[in-house]
């Protein structure tokens, strides 16, 4: 089960003046910043990952104004406080926030990866000594072992689909589930 959820949010403004969408941008950011931080996401996991400053046209491509925009992305490591964390967020930009994904990931799959390892040699020496049976031939020594690789899932990212639940309940957060596989290559000595 994931233990880690990273979010993916921040803030857009508009203003006639570029200089004061990015002003008032600045706060709100710091203002969510400052709200993650305040609901226990560590300052190390959180991370500005999109700064945009940009004019808006009208349909005869006229500047009609700025929109400046800050994203970050929020490792939050206390899942059953997730939701609570991106509504106190979300309340802090008010009107400006933007909500653009989440995935799930392991924080650290080395004791996942070690049982997959020793799971797959089981596996290899089952299936080496069915097949020296079937081949009627006795199975010798083992060779070499490869590990030929470990597959760690990849977050996915989910956009979000519909508004921020209202004030009466937090955000719901469902991590499901991923899998790691490992697969070795035994190589053993046959004798006829």
């Amino acid at each position: 089960t994931p233990d880690v959820m990273t979010v993916t949010m921040g803030v857009q403004t508009v203003d006639p003046s570029a200089q004061a969408a990015l002003q008032r941008n600045n706060q709100r950011a710091d203002a969510l910043i400052n709200a993650l931080e305040a609901r226990g996401v560590a300052a190390r996991d959180i991370q500005t990952v999109d700064l945009n400053v940009s004019p808006n046209f009208d349909k005869n491509f006229h500047v009609t104004g700025y929109s400046a925009s800050n994203t970050v992305s929020a490792k939050l490591r206390d899942l059953s406080k997730a939701g609570e964390v991106i509504d106190g967020a979300a309340l802090t930009a008010g009107e400006d926030v933007r909500l653009q994904g989440v995935s799930f990931s392991i924080d650290n799959t080395s004791a996942l990866v070690a049982k997959a390892r020793a799971d797959a040699i089981r596996d290899a020496l089952a299936q080496g000594k069915q097949l020296a049976a079937a081949a009627q031939v006795t199975l010798g020594p083992i060779r070499t072992i490869d590990d030929t690789g470990h597959f760690v899932p990849q977050p996915l990212a989910y956009g979000a689909s519909r508004e921020l639940a209202d004030s009466s309940g937090s955000v719901p957060i469902a991590p499901g589930s991923q899998q790691l596989s490992v697969d070795v290559t035994v190589v053993f000595d046959i004798t006829g």
